[in-house]
């Protein structure tokens, strides 16, 4: 039999793919713009006949009924690694259908492969080449460990998806059933930066150098921060995510990977998301080289890059350094994602040149509240343990809390808090002994 042949006496319907459902199953699903649509949109379908079904996933995007109905608990449950809006409504409504997953992204699927062997993958890609290949497209961060360990392995077969390179190949032989599910990929507009966005950005900018290798996420920060280093030379990226600022600075000519240690050349990610035609210019582009979430952010591999840079973002740091980036006291509001695993990678280089950024907004809660607090609140999640803090940035300045101590860290940490703060800060920090 031919790899067409293969490809045929696989195919299957949505509900015939969903059928396979059981109860006390661990489902996982690609995440983001690989998110498979048509099964996760009927996964409810089989809700009247199991229970405690575990599905797990990343930046959900959609508000599906498997998760989103309280008919649906004890039936469904959505184990999240990352929290979106979905996900976090739910959880407001009290559905009783939605759990998070602590993790660092680099461990994500060894960590729950380690806890249970998943039953079922749910995942997306292009229709099979003349050699029966087809690729996973767009993210490869956990899908093909977890494809490489689960029971059952279903793809949707979107021929809107890029065909990419790296790790991203599979052979029509190795999975188990094929759903055609025509769709627009999911796309992720660039947010447009406001001028708080533009000054923050305007600071990461000057810590990076000529020939630095990025690590850059999406958002108002980020975008920012792409947009200030249009005039810098020979960047080099590699990331979890690869977005469309990625692409315009290599287009310009900023970004050209020429001096990157490892990999030189290559862009170097885990997942894209982001415009039709970001997806476009990745379709057959071997400048884009996807690898496994495990390899890429793992920290060892990390500090193999030549004056690795490592951006993100946060929402309150205190005194001594410990960053909050995930979570408003007990409520959990994202995910640790990849922030842990390349700050502490970019911080450990092999060039002793790396630097690791954490940014954010001086207050929130508009104006009220200020990011810069001398305990976090609590129960708090800590994302970035402080001993691997390096630089904090806000639009009011720079704080440097690498190998400083907690009376530098938190001088350094009041001069870059809004100065409607500086003050109530200073009283504070004189109460705990710090100053």
């Amino acid at each position: 039999m031919n790899a067409q042949d293969i490809y045929r006496s696989k195919r299957v319907s949505i509900d015939e793919a969903v059928s396979h459902i059981q109860s006390d199953h661990d489902v996982i699903v690609a995440q983001c713009a690989s998110e498979p649509q048509g099964c996760m949109s009927r996964f409810h379908i089989v809700g009247d006949r199991v229970q405690n079904v575990r599905v797990f996933s990343v930046l959900t995007l959609k508000e599906y009924d498997f998760y989103m109905k309280k008919e649906m608990q004890g039936h469904f449950e959505l184990a999240s690694w990352f929290h979106a809006p979905g996900s976090r409504a739910a959880l407001k409504a009290g559905t009783g259908t939605v759990t998070y997953v602590p993790n660092m992204l680099h461990r994500a699927a060894t960590d729950r492969i380690h806890a249970h062997r998943p039953d079922i993958f749910f995942g997306t890609c292009t229709p099979p080449d003349k050699h029966g290949f087809v690729s996973l497209s767009l993210g490869i961060t956990y899908e093909k460990d977890i494809m490489d360990h689960a029971r059952l392995v279903v793809l949707e077969v979107n021929p809107r998806l890029p065909r990419t390179f790296g790790d991203t190949q599979v052979h029509v032989s190795e999975v188990d059933y094929f759903v055609e599910h025509d769709q627009e990929v999911p796309s992720l507009p660039a947010p447009v930066p406001n001028a708080t966005d533009l000054q923050i950005g305007a600071y990461i900018a000057d810590l990076v150098e000529d020939g630095s290798t990025l690590q850059l996420g999406i958002g108002g920060i980020p975008n920012a921060a792409a947009l200030a280093l249009k005039g810098k030379k020979d960047l080099g990226v590699h990331t979890e995510m690869l977005v469309d600022s990625m692409m315009e600075l290599y287009e310009m000519g900023v970004i050209t990977n020429a001096r990157k240690a490892l990999k030189p050349g290559k862009f170097l990610t885990t997942f894209a998301m982001g415009s039709r035609k970001f997806y476009d210019w990745l379709d057959d582009n071997v400048a884009v080289e996807f690898q496994r979430g495990s390899w890429v952010n793992n920290p060892a591999i990390v500090a193999q890059n030549s004056r690795m840079v490592s951006v993100n973002t946060c929402i309150s740091v205190d005194f001594t350094g410990q960053v909050a980036s995930e979570s408003i006291g007990t409520s959990q509001y994202s995910g640790t994602g990849g922030q842990s695993d390349t700050a502490q990678g970019a911080v450990a280089g092999f060039d002793g040149l790396g630097k690791s950024i954490i940014a954010c907004y001086s207050t929130a809660k508009n104006g009220t509240v200020s990011t810069i607090t001398p305990t976090l609140p609590l129960g708090s999640a800590v994302t970035l343990h402080r001993s691997h803090v390096d630089h904090v940035v806000t639009e009011h300045g720079v704080a440097r809390l690498r190998g400083r101590t907690v009376r530098e860290r938190t001088r350094e940490l009041i001069s870059i808090a809004h100065p409607d703060f500086r003050a109530e800060l200073t009283e504070q920090a004189g109460k705990l002994g710090y100053l």
